[in-house]
């Protein structure tokens, strides 16, 4: 009974390189989870830097309006 569960077990265990060999088809199912992940990747990093520049852009607008304002009121006090 104990030889039977064991063999009973092995069977149930995976072999990780038949895993990964996917029955023949790995290049193209890891090539698609690594262009995937690589896309992802890129798209995070890309919304990160349209965030800073607008962070940015926004900062110069205040810098600016702020400055037109310190202008004008010199301006009214001479």
């Amino acid at each position: 009974m104990n030889k039977l569960k064991l063999n009973f077990c092995r069977h149930k265990l995976m072999n990780w390189s038949n895993f990964f060999w996917m029955g023949g088809y790995a290049l193209y199912v890891w090539g698609s989870y690594g262009v995937t992940f690589i896309l992802l990747g890129g798209e995070v990093l890309m919304l990160l830097k349209r965030k800073r520049d607008l962070a940015r852009r926004e900062n110069l607008q205040q810098f600016a309006v702020r400055n037109s304002q310190l202008e004008s009121s010199f301006q009214e006090t001479q």
